[in-house]
């Protein structure tokens, strides 16, 4: 769950936009007039939707992540918001928030009563904590009453349950991730640089900054000049630098038996440590602090001017334009690295995939259409979302598995689409990805690569000491006020030098935490564990 990197990364733009500059995306999010003509939409896939005259409207929030080509429109009107009305029991109105800030934005569309009817997010803490607020709605009735696909889909997979219950109620749907989105961090590094410099990939912390010191000191590249960046990001960078040191801003952990935050345990100073020490040094880039969309360090990777990758284990398009622009470069996945702590597994997800919660407005009338929707699209409409159109984009081999056709008009066409799946019953498997990819040789390269780094992205197990955080208001109530004062604090530990140390930045956040009560939310947390401990494995 990707997903306190987001509010860190959020809050730490705030923090920082007196000093500097912040980096604004380049897509609009006004519909675009150049759409696509008539012709490039995709065909209807069934002759039993809805007619438009009785259609009614509802409206989903979707996230922005930058990548709909100025051709194919915008995230509110492209070719697949057209095909998703022409083919759904509902017209859709999308609302995208930018996924570096994407909780931000929605609280304050919610704050301001102009959130979409459906929300949904990754973070099941957001969630619990939009439940707690009376911003979302159960739901369990409703699915009882008016849903046919969905409900047998839940009943088919009971271990689902936990992700959507809060509170003892059904505040939230969900389908299950599929193995590669379970895996989803990755690290990448350039093979060729270390072949270069004589050097073997790190397999501990102290080792991962000895090999970006070199990849910054003795010019991988050859170019002659001093224009490496040893280390860049994209949103999952935060987590994967938390694992490193067994902890994680979100999760709570069971240490000899009792419930404590992952944002107070020492473990967690020891990972600030790191990050600061990675800034200090210069290895990883500094202006990722403004870089709210990456966009920066995607252009560092795709140039050659970068050697490890702090992201995802997938990573088609970076990799493709890399190639292009640098054919020579070689790419190899990188293991989670050792801390004292020994060594933890890349953050994994838990089997339950985006949570899409019902806003408290929406009355049953509403509540029918979009239950009817989703209904639609986890019976049929996720997989022209996440493959684009038959012998267009694609054709099944054997029968099941989707080959892409033409991976440059894939990822124009359709890649940015798979926003809109937000129920899918998609699986696959590591052997799959080079059959799936297009047969050239690039796109088989990279799908090597790939199939590659999914199993080096699951091959440790990754800590998580109980399923979920505790449901209770008290707990999301203090956390959601506590996170951007500890982020604020966090943010001055990593960037501001020599004023504020790590153990003593801790310190500042231990008694915010203390201030806030957070001993008493401690004492909440280990009643709630322990009345639910079974149902948490």
């Amino acid at each position: 769950m990707r997903k306190s990197n987001y509010l860190w990364k959020s809050v730490l733009v705030v923090s920082v936009s007196l000093m500097m500059l912040v980096a604004c995306s380049n897509k609009t999010t006004s519909e675009n007039p150049s759409a696509p003509p008539v012709t490039t939409t995709p065909a209807a896939t069934t002759s039993e939707t809805t007619s438009a005259e009785t259609k009614k409207e509802i409206s989903i929030s979707a996230f922005d992540r930058g990548s709909v080509a100025t051709e194919e429109g915008s995230y509110e009107s492209n070719r697949w918001t057209k095909w998703i009305n022409e083919n759904s029991p509902a017209t859709v109105e999308w609302i995208p928030v930018d996924r570096g800030q994407a909780q931000q934005k929605l609280s304050t569309l919610i704050a301001a009563g102009s959130a979409p009817d459906l929300i949904w997010e990754y973070d099941r803490n957001y969630i619990a904590q939009l439940a707690n607020q009376g911003a979302i709605q159960p739901i369990d009735t409703f699915i009882e009453k008016y849903s046919t696909t969905l409900k047998k889909y839940l009943e088919d997979n009971p271990e689902l349950k936990s992700a959507m219950t809060i509170n003892g109620k059904m505040y939230a749907i969900t389908s299950k991730r599929s193995i590669e989105s379970i895996a989803n961090n990755g690290m990448w590094i350039r093979q060729d640089w270390l072949d270069k410099l004589q050097l073997k990939a790190p397999t501990t912390v102290e080792e991962l900054i000895e090999v970006a010191q070199k990849f910054k000191d003795e010019d991988p590249d050859g170019n002659g000049q001093n224009d490496t960046v040893p280390i860049v990001f994209n949103g999952n960078a935060v987590q994967i630098m938390r694992a490193f040191f067994f902890t994680n801003e979100n999760q709570w952990y069971l240490e000899d038996g009792q419930m404590k935050y992952g944002r107070t345990l020492d473990r967690f100073t020891d990972s600030l440590a790191f990050q600061k020490s990675l800034f200090d040094q210069g290895l990883i880039d500094r202006e990722y602090i403004t870089d709210s969309n990456f966009q920066r360090a995607t252009q560092l990777w795709t140039t050659g001017k970068a050697g490890i990758y702090f992201a995802n284990w997938s990573m088609d398009n970076e990799i493709r334009d890399l190639k292009v622009n640098v054919p020579d470069a070689k790419l190899a996945p990188l293991e989670s690295v050792a801390s004292k702590y020994g060594k933890n597994g890349l953050y994994q997800e838990l089997p339950s995939n985006v949570l899409v919660a019902f806003n408290s407005t929406m009355d049953e009338d509403r509540i029918e259409t979009a239950i009817k929707f989703l209904d639609w699209m986890l019976e049929k409409g996720w997989m022209s979302l996440k493959f684009g159109e038959e012998n267009v984009h694609y054709k099944l081999v054997n029968g099941e598995v989707p080959q892409r056709l033409d991976s440059d008009q894939y990822r124009q066409e359709v890649a940015y689409a798979n926003e809109y799946a937000i129920l899918s019953q998609w699986n696959t498997k590591a052997e799959w990805i080079p059959v799936m990819a297009a047969q050239d040789p690039l796109s088989q390269e990279i799908a090597q690569a790939k199939s590659q780094a999914l199993e080096v992205a699951l091959k440790n197990e990754y800590r998580r000491d109980i399923a979920f955080s505790p449901d209770l208001p008290e707990v999301s109530q203090l956390i959601a006020t506590f996170a951007p004062i500890a982020t604020q604090i966090e943010v001055k530990i990593v960037t501001g030098g020599k004023a504020l140390s790590p153990e003593a930045g801790m310190e500042q956040v231990r008694k915010e935490w203390k201030r806030l009560g957070g001993e008493n939310v401690e004492k909440l947390a280990q009643e709630w564990y322990e009345k639910n401990k079974e149902f948490l494995k």
